[in-house]
């Protein structure tokens, strides 16, 4: 007997997780006796009801097709075995402020303050003394180090007023040297972004090509794909 006495008697276990503040839900595996467990469904409320979305992605994307606007790149996450696309935007406000503001939705604050201080330390992007919002598009929790690059690129992108290419998904883990590293799951992560339309794809070094019609571009470090947008 236990807590999860219920749990072990039966062959799945669903959860349904969504935000108060957001119409999508995720019905995720936590336990299936008779194939895996990480699979994730996307479900939107509406006044008809709960409705299957097989193509959550206009979601998480505020502006792809639009035109470019500071601030904003396009990644691609995982959720279990279901890659999905996301679109982190940031803001960067004002500068030589005593005490600036840092607020975050959707992204792990620690992981935002540890970029900020390697942006302004490897990048030479000063940011200590202007105020800084990150967040991401449609409710999205955006926690994997993958994103790293995405949003390094968004904040420095609103910094300097250059905006990206709308047609670019950006992906890659960035360490304390400013190195940027490969992350997992790459293949179907760009994959997915070719589905999508994106045409190209900002990657770390030695992570292969990618699919056909996408161009990818192989980054070693932050400082010098920054170079390259400002």
């Amino acid at each position: 007997a236990g807590p999860r006495v219920l749990e072990h008697l039966v062959d799945v276990v669903l959860s349904f997780e969504g935000d108060k503040h957001s119409t999508l839900r995720m019905v995720r595996g936590v336990k299936n006796r008779f194939g895996p467990a990480d699979e994730v469904g996307c479900f939107e409320l509406r006044d008809s009801g709960i409705v299957g979305m097989p193509d959550p992605s206009g979601l998480f994307l505020a502006r792809f097709g639009g035109p470019p606007v500071p601030g904003t790149a396009v990644t691609v996450v995982m959720d279990g075995r279901r890659p999905l696309p996301a679109e982190v935007q940031a803001l960067v406000a004002g500068k030589d402020i005593p005490s600036p503001r840092r607020a975050v939705s959707g992204l792990d604050n620690a992981r935002v303050a540890m970029l900020l201080a390697v942006l302004e330390k490897r990048a030479g992007i000063r940011l200590h003394d202007a105020e800084v919002y990150a967040a991401t598009v449609g409710g999205m929790r955006v926690v994997e180090p993958a994103a790293d690059l995405a949003l390094a690129m968004a904040i420095a992108s609103a910094r300097n007023d250059v905006a990206l290419p709308t047609d670019v998904v950006v992906l890659g883990e960035i360490g304390l040297a400013g190195e940027v590293r490969r992350v997992a799951g790459l293949d179907r992560r760009l994959a997915e972004a070719a589905r999508l339309g994106f045409t190209q794809a900002l990657v770390p070094a030695d992570s292969g090509t990618g699919p056909p019609g996408m161009k990818v571009t192989e980054v070693h470090d932050v400082a010098a794909v920054l170079r390259a947008f400002r």
